[in-house]
């Protein structure tokens, strides 16, 4: 099989030649490139040239490795590299990777579609399935996918090889009648300010402070379902796993941060956001040292306020948000009722509590029309 030339708007995917050895060179001595992909380790020129002029050709002969050059459309200059892994049964597992130069501005999205056409094509490749992988944490490469179309199937623990070394990894999937979009929402994460608070993106630097909390006894009895004991890798897997939150359009999770310090003094989220209904419910837990500051009404109200904005001026356009709390919890009720929730009624026994015992849960709701921008 002879490589092809596939335009791909702002790009081109065309065949490699020996002048992209230096920007193969330059792409595969990147940290990121290094960090998550397979390269060799050190990366060198030697490796390069072996690249351009062997395997890449060797793939295209033999119809099971075929590599095109991603480069610029005006002026050919090498950006990186997208390429196929044939099964011979129809499919093919897709990979892809660029120069730290080109990144950021939708390059591989644009190439990876081109290729994802051509393979799917009855006058290309007339493919059934095409499969993207990844290590966890590699969520540039994720976002490409998500794009294309790929529907994430889910974690597998081990996937990834890399170095004589496993990594747990994400499996994704495309078949030829898909659309090539994405098909749920990916949530950004925005800041959203108020006088005792500041709603912002978890980091790994709040991981003592979300240790201290979901240890404490009062914590740890209205949210049975934490483990206990409570441990720093169950503080750096619970921010760590936000990211799938929002990268699956579940929810969006924000740290609330003191506004002076930007210390984490709580843990706030949209969870469950359904699209279809237009509903989603609040849940959270406030830091043992600001319990009775009013964070947490002031962030409640911040995020209902976010909630009822339209998604055309930046918010979600939801029309119903709620909220539960357990019958013994007065606390997280009083902060429903001082952010406009009302009453609407009562599970018995469908709360676990930490100690095992089950207590009444009761639901609030408040319909995001009667919201002001000044709520």
């Amino acid at each position: 099989m002879d490589p092809v030339r596939l335009p791909a708007g702002p790009v081109v995917l065309r065949p490699h030649r020996d002048d992209d050895i230096a920007g193969v060179l330059d792409q595969c001595t990147d940290p990121e490139t290094q960090a998550w992909t397979t390269v060799p380790s050190p990366y060198t020129v030697a490796h390069a040239r072996q690249y351009v002029r062997e395997a890449v050709p060797a793939g295209w002969r033999e119809e099971s490795y075929l590599a095109l050059a991603v480069a610029d459309a005006r002026s050919d200059e090498f950006l990186g590299t997208v390429d196929l892994r044939l099964d011979e049964a129809g499919g093919a597992e897709v990979g892809f990777g660029l120069r730290r130069s080109a990144r950021g501005r939708g390059v591989m999205t644009a190439a990876v579609r081109a290729v994802l056409e051509w393979a799917f094509a009855s006058a290309g490749l007339d493919l059934d399935v095409v499969h993207w992988r990844a290590q966890v944490g590699n969520w540039p490469s994720r976002r490409v996918a998500w794009r294309c179309g790929f529907r994430v199937e889910g974690t597998v623990r081990g996937l990834c090889v890399a170095r004589g070394r496993r990594y747990d990894g994400w499996i994704g999937s495309l078949r030829s009648g898909d659309p090539r979009e994405p098909g749920t929402p990916w949530y950004s994460v925005p800041t959203l300010r108020g006088v005792r608070c500041v709603l912002r993106r978890f980091t790994d630097a709040d991981v003592a402070a979300v240790l201290v909390a979901c240890s404490d006894p009062v914590t740890q009895h209205w949210l049975g379902a934490l483990p206990r004991p409570y441990t720093v890798a169950a503080a750096l897997g619970y921010i760590q796993s936000r990211e799938e939150e929002h990268a699956g359009g579940r929810g969006i999770y924000w740290a609330a941060a003191d506004p002076d310090t930007d210390e984490c003094v709580g843990s706030f989220g949209l969870m469950d956001i359904d699209q279809t209904t237009g509903s989603g419910e609040i849940g959270y837990w406030v830091h043992p040292d600001a319990r009775g500051s009013g964070v947490a009404t002031e962030a409640t109200r911040l995020i209902v306020r976010h909630a009822a904005v339209p998604a055309e001026d930046g918010g979600l356009g939801l029309r119903l948000v709620t909220l539960r709390a357990a019958t013994g919890n007065t606390a997280s009720q009083r902060v429903a009722e001082r952010a406009g929730f009302r009453r609407a009624g009562v599970w018995r026994a469908a709360e676990r509590l930490g100690d095992g015992s089950f207590d009444d849960l009761v639901g609030y709701d408040r319909l995001t029309g009667e919201v002001t921008t000044e709520a």
